[in-house]
């Protein structure tokens, strides 16, 4: 089998950059995008937005991939742009993210599968009563903790089992967003445009851009995965003419999903009824609306089922990046412990997991998670983005090897940079309920905390040799 073979081709990739990007944020985000929005030209705007930021840096990452094409990831490319305490600050921070992200998506889980026994389009004014004594808050506490601890079983089983429920839960999650654009074609036409019609509040232009950051947190965690692409730059058949193509067809199938979705739930649901605070299981919304109550039943069982699949990807997928730290010595040998019968790295997977519930307790609502993961991700983004200007100097001899090199450098991870700065200045200077710390607060604390313990682990390590 020759090497070329061996790589991917322009379709393979552009399924790669698809899936590594669309997960379960589009059925909860838009209602965040939609409260911080006052009409509908600026929540589709930061959908758009999104999707330009997201271009840029799946180039980026593309180019740092194909530069320094190391097993690692992260660590490595920043142990060797900056420092091993910014690699070793940066990848824990990552593996919290991704913790919080798994807690975040369990919560959503539980608003859904609520929504079998209590459908809120029916029973609106029982849930807000409800939610002000912080009973169905408990509820879906319970069942996102439930969530992650049946899907620690599975993966303490093995990985092919892990593996065959992936598949199974992938399936459902595909028939699950093709259900979704189906009301497209049931409910009335004039709807979204009589609501891009009628704005009803008139903001000024600073409130417009305060309200435009806080919609892009929300977005940001939609469209995140693209990141990945640093992993697949050397691996691209003809790289310099299909890592491009591939990032911008990829990219373009995933915003113009999002926008059919958003469509959509505004077709449906109405932007005023998205616009609520209440309102949360919009796709559950959107199935009783056009098919009534059962469908709505149905669609959140549904939901809660593709809510599963990426509680079980990111439980099989993180262990084994913990391990991959460990392997460097970056974290305790004790991470690399295996069960001798299954295989699977009991230590990093109950370690995971347990950060997942503790995030959950937490935080114990998903907005708030939602800026706590955005935040940490900030860093990572903004400081791994930044390493192209230093890889660019270190590895200009492989200008001409065929490697994969952007157009329009630096202008692409300059977008990428200011639009992340943006998003952390917009998650910061959110407002906080009495007696909450501000999510920006606390993911720089999460950051000094492993900052210092990489310094201290180091100097163990020194006095003990």
């Amino acid at each position: 089998m020759t090497a070329k073979t061996n790589k991917l081709n322009l379709f393979d990739f552009t399924m790669i950059v698809v899936s590594l990007v669309i997960g379960m944020g589009i059925f909860r985000t838009p209602a965040n995008v939609a409260k911080a929005s006052p009409d509908t030209f600026l929540f589709f705007a930061a959908w758009i937005a999104g999707g330009v930021v997201a271009l840029c840096g799946a180039l980026t990452y593309a180019e740092i991939g194909s530069r320094l094409p190391v097993t690692g990831g992260y660590y490595k490319v920043f142990s060797y742009a900056y420092h091993p305490s910014v690699a070793f600050a940066i990848n824990c921070v990552i593996l919290v993210s991704n913790a919080a992200s798994l807690a975040a998506v369990a919560l959503v889980g539980g608003e859904y599968i609520t929504g079998i026994f209590i459908p809120l389009s029916k029973d609106a004014e029982w849930i807000k009563v409800a939610a002000n004594a912080n009973y169905i808050q408990t509820i879906h506490i319970v069942i996102a903790i439930a969530a992650i601890i049946i899907f620690y079983g599975v993966n303490l089983a093995g990985l092919k089992m892990s593996a065959k429920t992936q598949n199974v839960l992938t399936v459902i999650k595909i028939i699950l967003i093709l259900l979704l654009i189906t009301p497209l074609f049931f409910a009335d036409n004039s709807a979204v445009l009589n609501q891009v019609k009628a704005a009803t509040i008139s903001p000024t232009f600073r409130e417009y851009i305060k309200a435009f950051g806080i919609g892009l947190v929300a977005v940001s965690f939609t469209y995140g995965g693209y990141q990945q692409t640093i992993n697949f730059g050397a691996e691209v058949d003809k790289a310099a003419k299909n890592v491009p193509r591939g990032i911008f067809f990829g990219i373009a199938i995933i915003v113009t999903l999002y926008l059919t979705i958003n469509y959509a739930y505004i077709k449906v649901i109405g932007f005023d009824t998205l616009h609520q605070p209440e309102t949360k299981n919009i796709a559950a919304i959107m199935a009783s609306k056009i098919f009534g109550v059962n469908a709505e039943r149905v669609l959140s069982g549904f939901l809660f089922l593709s809510v599963l699949a990426y509680v079980n990807v990111l439980l099989m997928s993180n262990p084994r990046v913990m391990y991959a730290m460990s392997e460097d010595n970056i974290l305790p040998p004790v991470f690399k412990k295996r069960n001798p019968k299954t295989d699977v790295l009991t230590v990093s997977l109950s370690v995971f997991a347990a950060i997942c519930i503790i995030i959950i307790f937490w935080a114990k609502e998903f907005d708030k998670i939602l800026s706590f993961t955005i935040f940490l991700d900030c860093f990572g983004m903004i400081l791994s983005a930044a390493t192209i200007f230093i890889l660019r100097k270190k590895t200009k001899h492989l200008d001409d090897t065929g490697i994969y090199k952007m157009k329009l450098f630096p202008v692409l991870p300059l977008i990428f940079i200011a639009a992340y700065v943006f998003v952390a200045i917009s998650i910061a200077l959110e407002p906080t309920k009495p007696g909450e710390t501000n999510a920006a607060v606390t993911g720089l604390i999460v950051m000094a905390v492993f900052t210092g313990l990489y310094f201290l682990l180091a100097q163990l390590k020194k006095n003990k040799n």
